[in-house]
């Protein structure tokens, strides 16, 4: 079994390669962040991390959501509604979403047959894949419910 490396390790190595400080700022976004399930804008982060840290402005939460996202910590997503979230990307499995075109609910989904089926794809076209992103767009159960009890 391979250890992982501590997510607040890699943060402040790659902090130190691009010549920034980690700050006590950017440590607590990091805890704040890691401890979130799911999908976070950051607006929603900012609320989280104001309720610990007061102190710590929107921008900073904001730019240090971006700086995640750049050293590989974080991952961010788009449903089409126009509003980015991020979520946890290092030590997560690949996975694709569903998304509820009324509610905005969304499911991370794993399928190993979507897999094959996006390489045997790239392949046939002659393509190495280097990554993809799979959103799949309907209406969730509890949507399709209340859509068939509407007169």
């Amino acid at each position: 079994m391979r250890l992982m490396k501590d997510p607040y390790a890699i943060f402040a190595e790659f902090i130190a390669r691009k010549k920034l400080k980690m700050t006590p700022q950017r440590r607590q976004i990091l805890g704040v962040f890691l401890s979130e399930e799911g999908h976070v804008t950051s607006e929603e982060l900012y609320q989280q991390v104001k309720q610990a840290c007061p102190s710590i402005g929107q921008a900073t939460v904001y730019r240090t959501l971006k700086l995640l996202a750049d050293s590989g910590l974080a991952k961010a997503v788009e449903f089409g509604d126009g509003v980015v979230r991020y979520e946890i990307f290092y030590g997560q499995s690949h996975h694709d979403h569903l998304i509820c075109e009324q509610c905005g609910v969304n499911v991370e989904v794993v399928d190993p047959s979507i897999e094959r089926l996006q390489e045997e794809v790239a392949r046939r076209h002659g393509f190495s894949l280097t990554g993809h992103k799979l959103y799949l767009y309907g209406l969730c159960p509890d949507c399709q419910k209340k859509k068939a009890n509407q007169p």
